[in-house]
């Protein structure tokens, strides 16, 4: 169905998109390729909310060149009118011969209809190709439109045993400076940092992008705090971006909300916050993707919950021995059989440390 020459122009339209991954959420990236007689006449990338599509950016540089042309887009043309036209009138109205889509959006308002909107005028389409890779460049989007919260991404930095503090909780620095700054490319990739109180009292952390270019978003900060211990002095109360404190009800947040952060309720689930109530909430605000930098307790407590669905773990090459914390609080695991299964889906040389990518597959 597909030539090797479509999939070098669906692969060049993912590169693009790729362009977009620290400005463009809560929209998803997208590529576009323009291509008639072989040669690419036009291309785009959707750079930012609010700003053109790719599709128009890449009809803008083929002006009249793309009459008969094929449209490589790495997700389904939208049909609807958002906070810019639709994608599909322009296609039309540019003569574009044929639309050769990654895959369908999941968003309700397309879900296939930009594709029939192109063929009920006449458009040739196809979808499918290189669909994982496209599926797996906007999985926070597709979480957010078909799951109802974000994708979670769980980073932890750790030594070769797997030590990611001393018994007291020294842990500056495990990891080497180049791990640290890889980590500020999670953060720009990211809708929302999530944190728990404990961090925040023992390190009080930034939790904010730098050395990365993202004019000027930084993620929303977000802390969970079910009694509401976070310091009004807080530095990342301090910087820019802003600040969610995430209690149970009940809590005096006045000091917290003048000194700057904003302060919501949920429910309790044990002794904590709800997070699934929280991973809801960031749902709502269109936030696609969450990376978690937590201790061990909270990160076990969302791996016990199946919430993880992605982790990196950065491990340096050095011991820390027994005297120390390790990646995961987990109580209630006693046996083997609690164990959970992982897939790597990529490993890497960071400077001196291995970046593992991995997902949970049971």
């Amino acid at each position: 169905m597909f030539t090797p020459a479509d999939s070098a122009h669906m692969a060049r339209a993912l590169q693009l998109a790729a362009r977009g991954r620290y400005t463009a959420h809560p929209n998803p990236m997208v590529g576009c390729v323009l291509v008639n007689g072989g040669d690419i006449v036009g291309e785009g990338f959707h750079e930012r909310a609010g700003g053109p599509h790719a599709e128009i950016v890449a009809l803008e540089a083929a002006r009249d060149r793309s009459k008969g042309a094929t449209a490589y887009v790495s997700l389904e043309p939208c049909a609807h009118h958002g906070r810019t036209p639709p994608c599909t009138t322009a296609l039309i109205d540019a003569g574009v011969g044929k639309v050769v889509a990654a895959m369908r959006d999941p968003f309700d308002e397309v879900a296939g209809r930009g594709l029939e909107v192109l063929e009920d005028a006449g458009v040739e389409t196809a979808v499918g190709l290189m669909q994982g890779a496209a599926e797996r460049l906007n999985a926070g989007f597709v979480s957010r439109v078909t799951r109802g919260r974000p994708f979670v991404r769980l980073k932890i930095a750790a030594s070769i045993d797997g030590a990611t503090a001393m018994a007291g909780g020294e842990s500056r620095w495990i990891t080497s400076p180049e791990a640290r700054r890889d980590v500020h490319t999670l953060r720009a990739g990211s809708g929302a940092i999530l944190t728990g109180i404990g961090t925040v009292l023992a390190d009080d952390p930034s939790l904010t992008v730098r050395d990365v270019e993202t004019q000027g978003l930084q993620p929303l900060r977000v802390v969970l705090d079910s009694r509401l211990r976070m310091p009004a002095a807080a530095a990342m109360l301090g910087l820019p971006g802003d600040t969610l404190v995430c209690c149970t009800s009940g809590q005096e947040s006045s000091a917290l909300r003048e000194a700057g952060a904003e302060v919501q309720a949920f429910g309790a689930h044990g002794d904590v916050v709800n997070v699934f109530e929280v991973l809801a909430a960031l749902g709502e605000r269109e936030i696609n993707d969450v990376l978690v930098e937590a201790g061990p307790r909270l990160a076990g407590y969302l791996l016990d919950k199946d919430l993880i669905d992605e982790l990196v773990i950065y491990q340096s090459p050095h011991i820390m021995g027994s005297n120390t914390r390790g990646m995961f609080a987990t109580p209630a695991w006693e046996a083997l059989a609690d164990r959970r299964p992982l897939e790597f889906t990529d490993v890497r040389r960071v400077g001196p440390d291995t970046r593992i990518t991995a997902t949970l597959t049971g």
